[in-house]
């Protein structure tokens, strides 16, 4: 069998058994059997356990990534339609892959600085694509100039904001039953666009006029 063959079943073996007994649970012994080959092997293919789910993170990161940015590819979308078809195909990704989603959300971030830092990158990531989003709202929604004057803080901001959100909800859905992908994408677009399309027409919260901010 082609080493890239081997090598990623025993990745797939590796990351259902990290996405579903945990980083620490998980045994090198439990991930040679799902894989169908001898401990030595995974070892030499891949080292350690800790290098192995190392390799797993940056596999489905990449994964994840790839999935959003092929999801906004058609040409000619407006920019609510390329965010609503980001986030579908991000809840499609996270739904049809639990244990990879499993592996990044929960426990790469709960396991140690060098695992929290791949899945940082990776957020980091998404975050520069849906920043790239609004801002490309923003100059083709000419009754709202003030968005396209805002600073990149305030768009880094507000998307990480639609990242984490999206973050959450793909835990939740995940663990809801019959919630589908667009469901989810169409809560979170309820929401966001909602209040973001307010924006987009010149609306702002009128904090100094509220009572809190008077007292």
């Amino acid at each position: 069998m082609p080493r890239e063959v081997r090598e990623r079943q025993m990745m797939d073996a590796a990351v259902a058994t990290f996405g579903q007994r945990g980083y620490r649970a998980a045994s090198m012994d439990e991930i040679a059997e799902l894989a169908g080959v001898s401990k030595p092997l995974v070892y030499l293919y891949l080292n350690s356990k800790e290098e192995l789910f190392t390799a797993c993170i940056r596999r489905e990161a990449d994964a994840l990534l790839a999935a959003v940015r092929d999801g906004v590819v058609e040409p000619g979308l407006a920019p609510d339609q390329r965010l609503w078809a980001g986030l579908t195909a991000f809840f499609a990704h996270t739904a049809e892959h639990p244990d990879a989603w499993s592996v990044l959300h929960r426990q790469a971030r709960t396991h140690g600085e060098k695992f929290a830092a791949e899945v940082a990158g990776m957020r980091e990531d998404l975050v520069s694509f849906v920043t790239g989003l609004l801002r490309e709202a923003a100059h083709t929604t000419p009754a709202s100039p003030d968005l396209a004057d805002l600073g990149d803080r305030d768009v880094v901001g507000v998307a990480q904001a639609l990242v984490g959100a999206a973050e959450a909800m793909a835990g939740w859905a995940n663990e809801t039953p019959d919630v589908t992908a667009k469901e989810a994408a169409s809560t979170l677009m309820n929401f966001a666009w909602t209040g973001l399309g307010g924006l987009l027409d010149g609306e702002r919260w009128p904090a100094g006029n509220s009572p809190a901010t008077r007292q």
